[in-house]
C-alpha cells in the first residue's frame, strides 16, 4: 500500500510515538510506501524527528515538514498548511491517509477528501473538547470534529472511551468507531527491573524509601497539583515516601514553588525532560505510578508502568478504566481527588505485597494489548477492508 500518515506535530507524545511506530512497521514489516507529513515539532516537549531521519542504524521513515502546520488556529498558516498537504498528497497518490490530532485530523481529512483519496482514516487519540474549557470553544471544537468525520471512512480510537465520548457528542455514528490500543515497545518496559538499582541510586534514593512516580509534562490538565496537595498528607502517615517527576514543562517554577512553600523540597525530585527511551528506568525507579490528568485519552504511562509490574493509581477519566482495574491492577479514584488520592498511596505504601500483586495483574493483562506490532496488524487490517469496499483491493 501507499499510506500517508499526517500528525500536527511530531513532539514527544503518545500519539506522536504510536504515529511513528505504525510507520515503522508498516515499511518493515510490510513492505508499504509510507510517507508521514508532520508541522515543525514547535515547544518544550523534545522531538522525534531525530529518530525518523535516515542514519546509518536507521533506515528512517520517509517524512515532508509543512512550516505552516500549526496547533494554535491562525488562519493564514491553516490555509497554507492545507494548500500544501493537499499538494503533497496530490504528488504521493496515496491508497490510505491516516490522520492524528486535531488541527492535522481537520486539514488532513479535508484535503484528501477533495483529492478523492480511496481510505481515509482518522486515529482519535484524545478529543479536542473536554469538561475543563470554555463552553464557546469548546462547541466550535465539536462542530470541527463533526464535519471532518464526514470526510473521512472510519475513526481508530485509542481506547472504548474515546468512541463513547465522540458518539455523545454526535460526532459520527458507532458504525465508523473502531478500538485500536496504542501501541508501544512492550520489552523495554517488560524487562526493565535490572534499570532499577542503578536509577533509583543516581536519584538518590534508598532502599527504604517508597516512590511515588509521575510521568507526564509539566502543563496544564496535567494534575501535578494534586499530587503536591496529597504528598502533604501522605507523609504525615508515612514519611518514607519520596516523589518523583519525570517531564518538564512551562508550570515547573509554579510547582517547585508550591513545594518549597509546603516544606517538602527535599522529598521531590524532577528529572526534566527525558527521552521515550529513558522513561523504563524512571518507571523503574518508582514503587507506585500515579496518574492525575485531567484530560487524556487512554494516558501511555498506565500500560507502560503496568507492564513494568508497578501498580497505577489513576483518576477516572476517559481510558484509564480500561487498564486500571479498581482494587485488581490499581486504583481509579475521582477527578481532582486529594484526600482519595493520598489514602491510595498510603495503602499501597503499607503493603509491596499488594503492590507486587497489582503489578502482577497489571501487567498480564498489558502484555497482550499494547504491542505496537498487534496495534499496525489491526490497523493495516481496517485499511485493507476500507479499500476492498472500495474495489481498491491490496495484498496483505
Amino acid at each position: 500500500m501507499k499510506i500517508a500518515h499526517i500528525i500536527t506535530r511530531l513532539i514527544i507524545g503518545g500519539a506522536q510515538e504510536n504515529t511513528v511506530l505504525n510507520c515503522e512497521d508498516l515499511i518493515r514489516d510490510y513492505g508499504d510506501e509510507v510517507l508521514l507529513i508532520t508541522g515543525p515539532p514547535f515547544g518544550p516537549e523534545g522531538s522525534l524527528l531525530r529518530r525518523i531521519e535516515q542514519s546509518e542504524t536507521s533506515p528512517g521513515v520517509p517524512h515532508r515538514i509543512v512550516p505552516s502546520l500549526r496547533r494554535a488556529i491562525h488562519p493564514l498558516y491553516d490555509w497554507n498548511a492545507y494548500r500544501e498537504i493537499r499538494r503533497i498528497l496530490r504528488d504521493f497518490q496515496p491508497d490510505v491517509v491516516h490522520t492524528h490530532s486535531a488541527k492535522a485530523g481537520i486539514l488532513g481529512r479535508i484535503a484528501a477528501r477533495s483529492l478523492g483519496v480511496p481510505a481515509i482514516v482518522h486515529g482519535v487519540h484524545g478529543a479536542p473538547f473536554y469538561p475543563y474549557q470554555n463552553p464557546l470553544v469548546r462547541e466550535f471544537y465539536k462542530w470541527c470534529e463533526w464535519y471532518a468525520a464526514k470526510k473521512c471512512d472510519a475513526l481508530i480510537s485509542v481506547a472504548d472511551a474515546m468512541s463513547e465520548l465522540m458518539i455523545k457528542a454526535n460526532i459520527a455514528p458507532n458504525t465508523k468507531f473502531q478500538t485500536v490500543y496504542s501501541g508501544m515497545e512492550i520489552e523495554m518496559f517488560l524487562n526493565s527491573a535490572p534499570l532499577r538499582e542503578q536509577t533509583r541510586a543516581r536519584f538518590g534514593f534508598t532502599d527504604g524509601e517508597i516512590v511515588v512516580g509521575k510521568i507526564a509534562r509539566l502543563f496544564p490538565l496535567k494534575g501535578h497539583e494534586f499530587v503536591i496537595e496529597a504528598a502533604q498528607t501522605a507523609l504525615a502517615g508515612n514519611p518514607n515516601l519520596r516523589f518523583l517527576l519525570v517531564g518538564d514543562g512551562i508550570l515547573k517554577e509554579r510547582y517547585v514553588a508550591r513545594i518549597e512553600k509546603l516544606g517538602l523540597g527535599k522529598l521531590f525530585t524532577f528529572t526534566g525532560l527525558v527521552a521515550p527511551d529513558e522513561i523504563p528506568a524512571g518507571i523503574s525507579a518508582a514503587d507506585i505510578i500515579v496518574h492525575t490528568s485531567l484530560r487524556e485519552g487512554l494516558a501511555r504511562v498506565l500500560p507502560q508502568s503496568l507492564l513494568s509490574g508497578k501498580p497505577a493509581i489513576s483518576y477516572d477519566i476517559d481510558g484509564a478504566r480500561e487498564v486500571v482495574l479498581d482494587g485488581i491492577t490499581g486504583f481509579l479514584l475521582p477527578p481532582k481527588s486529594v484526600g482519595e488520592l493520598s489514602n491510595a498511596i498510603l495503602k499501597l505504601a503499607s503493603s509491596p505485597e499488594l503492590r507486587d500483586q497489582m503489578g502482577q495483574k497489571g501487567r498480564e493483562l498489558c502484555e497482550k494489548r499494547f504491542d505496537h506490532r498487534l496495534m499496525t496488524e489491526e490497523i493495516r487490517e481496517i485499511y485493507q477492508r476500507l479499500l476492498e469496499k472500495k474495489g481498491k483491493k491490496r495484498t496483505l
